[in-house]
Protein backbone atom coordinates (compact mmCIF):
# COMPACT_ATOMS: atom_id res chain seq x y z
CA UNK A 1 0.00 0.00 0.00
CA UNK A 2 2.77 2.41 0.82
CA UNK A 3 4.55 2.00 -2.47
CA UNK A 4 1.61 2.03 -4.88
CA UNK A 5 -1.40 3.33 -2.94
CA UNK A 6 -4.89 2.11 -3.80
CA UNK A 7 -4.32 0.58 -7.22
CA UNK A 8 -5.79 -2.57 -8.71
CA UNK A 9 -3.41 -5.53 -8.64
CA UNK A 10 -3.33 -7.54 -11.89
CA UNK A 11 -4.08 -11.23 -11.36
CA UNK A 12 -0.69 -12.29 -12.69
CA UNK A 13 1.35 -9.90 -10.50
CA UNK A 14 4.03 -11.44 -8.26
CA UNK A 15 6.41 -9.85 -5.74
CA UNK A 16 9.81 -11.03 -4.52
CA UNK A 17 10.06 -10.57 -0.76
CA UNK A 18 12.80 -11.26 1.76
CA UNK A 19 11.81 -13.77 4.43
CA UNK A 20 13.73 -14.14 7.69
CA UNK A 21 15.79 -17.31 7.64
CA UNK A 22 15.68 -17.70 3.84
CA UNK A 23 18.76 -17.04 1.71
CA UNK A 24 16.79 -16.23 -1.46
CA UNK A 25 13.74 -13.97 -1.87
CA UNK A 26 10.39 -15.76 -1.95
CA UNK A 27 7.98 -15.10 -4.82
CA UNK A 28 4.47 -14.26 -3.62
CA UNK A 29 1.67 -14.29 -6.19
CA UNK A 30 0.12 -11.08 -4.92
CA UNK A 31 -2.55 -10.81 -7.60
CA UNK A 32 -3.91 -14.27 -6.80
CA UNK A 33 -3.77 -13.59 -3.05
CA UNK A 34 -5.68 -10.30 -3.36
CA UNK A 35 -8.30 -11.88 -5.60
CA UNK A 36 -8.81 -14.89 -3.30
CA UNK A 37 -8.85 -12.79 -0.13
CA UNK A 38 -11.30 -10.30 -1.58
CA UNK A 39 -13.61 -13.08 -2.81
CA UNK A 40 -13.51 -14.86 0.55
CA UNK A 41 -13.49 -11.78 2.80
CA UNK A 42 -16.74 -12.85 4.52
CA UNK A 43 -14.90 -15.95 5.79
CA UNK A 44 -12.00 -13.98 7.32
CA UNK A 45 -11.71 -13.76 11.08
CA UNK A 46 -12.46 -10.31 12.54
CA UNK A 47 -8.76 -9.94 13.43
CA UNK A 48 -7.77 -10.59 9.82
CA UNK A 49 -10.27 -8.04 8.47
CA UNK A 50 -9.11 -5.48 11.03
CA UNK A 51 -5.48 -6.06 10.03
CA UNK A 52 -6.36 -5.42 6.38
CA UNK A 53 -8.30 -2.27 7.31
CA UNK A 54 -5.32 -1.00 9.31
CA UNK A 55 -3.20 -1.47 6.19
CA UNK A 56 -5.66 0.68 4.24
CA UNK A 57 -7.42 -2.03 2.25
CA UNK A 58 -10.71 -0.33 1.35
CA UNK A 59 -12.74 -3.48 0.58
CA UNK A 60 -11.89 -5.10 3.93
Amino acid sequence: MEREGQRPVPGSHAEKIAVDGETEPVIVKLGVWVSNTKTRRDKLAPEQRNALRELGVEWA
